[in-house]
């Protein structure tokens, strides 16, 4: 146990001090405007988003942008009457697209972005977001004026999910602060690190970066595709990920049950479907989340010190996230206890594709082929 809270601690410690600012409660942009606006078109893609869609449409419309915008909405064979919704908003700067049949390789979202995106050629920039995220009116113009200002080929965004119910509470900080843990953003943002990610709710992208990388078509399997995405306009170019102040999700999760289906729809894919990978993933948390507490409360001597330093540095690094989500520090020393929820729920994955059930997500289920 000594040796195991030892290494322990050294993983901490790296964490903390080398390891991106994992922890920081930022970068956010402030509000700004653009002089010189370029044109810009939204592209949506929906399937089944009758509860949300009317919200996040009137968000979009509701915008301060003083350059040539338009929305496109991609109805990706909803069967709720999204697409009527959207249709019936009677706006002349909104487009709903009826999705095309989907080909073979293709994830259904990216197919339907693709749809959006041949709509909008003659735009400057493509706004990719989806249907549950509300836009504060400013959204738009400050992200346009990050990425004009920083020369910047995608600018991307997580934005605030929703934390109400007691399951959302518990668990969607976590979710976030995870993300973060494996996508460093101050290393996404340097352009000397091959480290790439967005989060698709919000990616700005320009046409130069969508000419260049031959749009979503290289990536056109992707079930992870707003990372893969990134990583393709990284390439040959300068990207940006942050978190929003100006953009939220609406989607809920009430039930506990709901949040392990939202991590198994891509944990194993992260994983890219390998059993050795797994179990590597699971020692690794374990080691990381399990022994610290554990050799805090039942070990001795060098073992136990070395255990309650551990489990005090991944306290002080969850405070950050905590803090914007407006949840009580108190939630930080049962950080362990989420990541052993987030670990069950990777082996879950796992056991679903092995067992051939895939990834199911809208009705759509995908296999190891699709990816």
């Amino acid at each position: 146990m000594t040796v195991l809270a030892v290494l322990s601690l050294l993983i901490w410690l790296y964490l903390i001090g080398l390891h991106g600012r994992f922890w920081q409660a930022g970068p956010i942009l402030t509000p700004a405007h653009v002089l010189d606006a370029p044109s810009v078109a939204v592209v949506v893609p929906a399937r089944d988003e009758a509860t949300v869609i009317r919200g996040s449409l009137n968000s979009l419309l509701a915008q301060d942008y003083a350059g040539p915008f338009r929305i496109i909405l991609v109805d990706d064979a909803s069967t709720d009457g999204t697409g009527a919704i959207a249709r019936a908003l009677g706006d002349p700067r909104l487009t709903v697209l009826t999705g095309a049949e989907r080909p073979a390789g293709w994830s259904g979202k990216l197919w339907a972005v693709a749809q959006g995106l041949d709509a909008a050629r003659e735009a400057e920039f493509v706004l990719l977001t989806d249907a549950d995220i509300v836009h504060d009116p400013r959204h738009v113009s400050t992200l346009l004026a990050h990425a004009i200002r920083q020369d910047l080929d995608m600018v991307s965004e997580m934005v605030t999910l929703a934390c109400n119910s007691r399951a959302e509470r518990a668990l969607v900080p976590a979710f976030v602060f995870f993300f973060q843990l494996l996508y460093p953003f101050d290393w996404v943002n340097d352009s000397r690190r091959a480290t790439a990610a967005a989060a698709g709710g919000t990616i700005l992208i320009s046409r130069r970066a969508l000419g260049r990388t031959n749009g979503v078509e290289a990536v056109r399997g992707a079930l992870i595709d707003d990372v893969a995405l990134a990583a393709a306009v990284k390439q040959g170019g300068q990207i940006w990920l942050g978190h929003s102040a100006l953009a939220r999700s609406v989607r809920p999760y009430p039930q506990v049950g709901d949040i392990w289906r939202m991590i198994t729809r891509t944990a194993y894919v992260q994983l890219r479907f390998s059993p050795v990978l797994l179990v590597a993933t699971i020692l690794a948390m374990a080691l990381t989340w399990m022994v610290p507490p554990f050799a805090a409360l039942f070990g001795d001597g060098i073992g136990r010190w070395c255990g309650l330093a551990a489990w005090a540095l991944l306290s002080v690094s969850y405070v950050p996230t905590l803090r914007r989500f407006g949840r009580s520090m108190l939630w930080a020393p049962f950080l362990p206890g989420i990541a052993a929820f987030y670990t069950a729920a990777t082996i879950g994955a796992a056991v679903n594709h092995h067992l051939g059930r895939g990834v199911a997500w809208k009705g759509r289920a995908y296999t190891s082929s699709n990816a």
